[in-house]
């Protein structure tokens, strides 16, 4: 989910949330469909389904495609479809329609209709779509076919240094927009032609690659690519993971050239900004900040590492995306180590991040229980899968409806803090589900949750933990993902690990948080409450009534508790009177909303939480005032 400023010019910030209702559809879709799901026939009443027929020349692309086309339609032509797709989210998305295509070649036409293997959102049919004038264009996403180390084909999108977000990639084709009137009475197919390859968003420098993208240095930011051996292994394709690192104020002092630094490495998705939005102009908050005496001089680390299903791979190891977290901790972070002056050792590196990015804090914490000193974990994805999110996997017979005798509820995804839907599970997985099938969204929260949690399926996909239409959850699958549950990984491991993590451990969240992530870090805390031998000591702060994105300190904050708690640490007789900071580095006027990133269907909301969040300044509880039964 979500840390940090927004990284990309395409998320659009909002100052309110709106509360939008949501069309759920019932009783249109085949009720057994686990991956590519579509409309019956009878369900258009036959209505005349506008039809498209779509190619691309020799010159565009000169080898066939595996892929997903789309054709998109907008009642505006600027932005272009596309962008206008990418744009909405699950809310205020235009209507698209997808279909998998296997080796499409150059000049052969794919219809694109009434199809069994079609699937829209939000209109699942394009019989469903009213007649008018649209603008309408065509989208292939290209996937690479994977011959995986464990037996696996799989064909998915491999992103370019876009945090893979299909509207967007490089190397994609698109049509350019056409305006027509879609009726009954219209004579159909209508011809689309990809005509443009998407550009890359970063100059690739001669004989590199745009994977994890190719951002420019400066003077305090500096980026280092590596292309893993171990990953290139598990995917049979060259695989790279990169790192941002933002450098302290007088780094490059000769003066300087023999002190290290401690380092906070920053958990969030992919930054398409430098850490912490730094700018060498120094004109915001934070930059002018971490070029002042008063900022401690520390290394801040941030990882880029989309992968094939998501913009990144969650820093853990796991059946379906390969050896990402052993990836990092032994092969990108030792490079890190020894390209900048680091001091390598645990009480020297501590480890920060919020919702994906807590998520990932935590697991990082857990998981290499020895590599880091402290974890600070903001409004972390969930701890304890009995609230994933609002849904008992191991317990519910539904992700998308609470069901009764008589009747069923839909089950919201997003809230505000009066309580209103913003959006529910059952609209989220739709749009995930027309976006790509087999979990192939690149954009989706629960495609990326059930990918990295879950086992890989007999055809090599991840293995749903629910019915992609229906919601009925799998729970042969969900007893599955235990060993990603943390809650209870950390109570069968607690007699091995916990004299590394006690005391070392703090979590924040908003007691409304807007995608329910409370509930699973106050069941969290009462848990591991009963741990003992040690006590596990981990630290809470509750924000009352407070939206997701809610934290206690500014980033200046942060970063000077975590350079304090580092000193603190250090060894008897190392000094760190080289790098701690002037003691008055707290700002007069904190920003309590802490700081964001998000993409896709949920930049959006999170960003007029937050403007919520700002607004009183929240109080910080130890506990929440209730706790959800286990």
């Amino acid at each position: 989910m979500i840390q940090q400023r927004a990284r990309h010019p395409r998320l659009t910030w909002l100052a309110t949330i709106v509360a939008i209702p949501v069309l759920l559809l019932f009783g249109v879709l085949s009720a057994g469909a686990q991956g590519s799901a579509s409309t019956s026939p009878a369900s258009s009443q036959g209505q005349v389904s506008p039809t498209f027929t779509v190619s691309f020349g020799p010159g565009v692309r000169s080898t066939p495609v595996t892929g997903r086309l789309f054709v998109i339609v907008s009642r505006t032509g600027n932005p272009a479809p596309h962008l206008q797709a990418d744009q909405g989210g699950v809310t205020d998305t235009v209507p698209f329609w997808g279909e998998d295509v296997t080796g499409m070649r150059p000049g052969q036409s794919v219809v694109l209709g009434a199809g069994p293997r079609v699937y829209g959102y939000p209109l699942t049919s394009l019989a469903k779509l009213p007649s008018g004038h649209y603008w309408v264009q065509a989208l292939l996403n290209v996937y690479t076919t994977f011959h995986r180390s464990d037996g696996s084909v799989v064909s998915l999108h491999l992103p370019c240094g876009d945090g893979n977000d299909l509207f967007v990639s490089p190397g994609n084709l698109v049509s350019q927009p056409v305006r027509v009137y879609l009726h009954p009475g219209a004579s159909y197919p209508l011809h689309l032609t990809l005509s443009q390859v998407l550009p890359q968003l970063q100059p690739v420098p001669p004989g590199g690659t745009c994977q994890q993208g190719n951002p420019p240095d400066s003077a305090h930011v500096k980026h280092i690519k590596i292309e893993s051996r171990l990953l290139t292994r598990f995917w049979g394709h060259p695989m790279y993971i990169a790192a941002d690192v933002l450098l302290p104020r007088g780094y490059s002092d000769p003066a300087n050239r023999n002190v290290r630094y401690p380092v906070i490495w920053h958990q969030t998705h992919f930054p398409f900004e430098n850490p912490f939005g730094f700018t060498e102009h120094g004109t915001d908050p934070f930059s002018r900040f971490w070029l002042s005496a008063a900022a401690p001089k520390v290394i801040i680390v941030e990882i880029r590492h989309e992968t094939p299903y998501f913009d990144d791979s969650y820093a853990v190891n796991s059946a379906n995306l390969g050896p990402y977290g052993t990836a990092i901790t032994s092969e990108l972070m030792p490079a890190v180590d020894a390209h900048f002056r680091i001091i390598n050792a645990r009480w020297a590196r501590t480890v920060t991040g919020g919702s994906t990015g807590g998520w990932e804090t935590m697991a990082q914490q857990v998981f290499y229980p020895s590599l880091y000193s402290g974890a600070w974990v903001g409004y972390p994805d969930p701890l304890d899968f009995h609230f994933h999110q609002n849904i008992n996997i191991y317990g519910d017979p539904n992700a998308y409806y609470q069901l009764h005798a008589w009747t069923k509820f839909p089950r919201p995804a997003a809230r505000s803090t009066n309580g209103d839907t913003i959006w529910t599970t059952a609209a989220e997985n739709h749009w995930e589900l027309a976006l790509g099938d087999h979990g192939r969204s690149g954009l989706g929260q629960w495609d990326i949750w059930q990918a990295v949690y879950g086992p890989e399926g007999s055809n090599g996909y991840p293995a749903p933990i629910w019915n992609k239409v229906t919601g009925t959850i799998n729970h042969a699958v969900a007893r599955a993902w235990r060993p990603m549950d943390i809650d209870h990984y950390l109570a069968a491991n607690w007699p091995r690990i916990g004299n590394l993590l006690a005391g070392r451990i703090h979590v924040f969240v908003g007691t409304q948080d807007t995608f329910f992530l409370n509930d699973a870090v106050q069941v969290f805390q009462q848990n591991t409450a009963t741990l003992t031998h040690p006590k596990a000591d981990i630290r809470f702060c509750y924000g009352l009534n407070q939206p997701h994105g809610f934290s206690p300190y500014t980033d200046e904050q942060l970063i000077t508790i975590m350079a304090r708690y580092m000193a603190n640490h250090a060894p008897q007789g190392v000094s760190t009177k080289n790098w701690l900071g002037s003691p008055h580095a707290t700002p007069a006027t904190p920003d309590r909303a802490g700081s964001t990133q998000d993409r896709g269907a949920r930049a959006s909301v999170t960003a007029a939480a937050q403007v919520q969040a700002g607004q009183p300044a929240p109080v910080c509880l130890p506990s929440a005032p209730a706790v959800p039964p286990t």
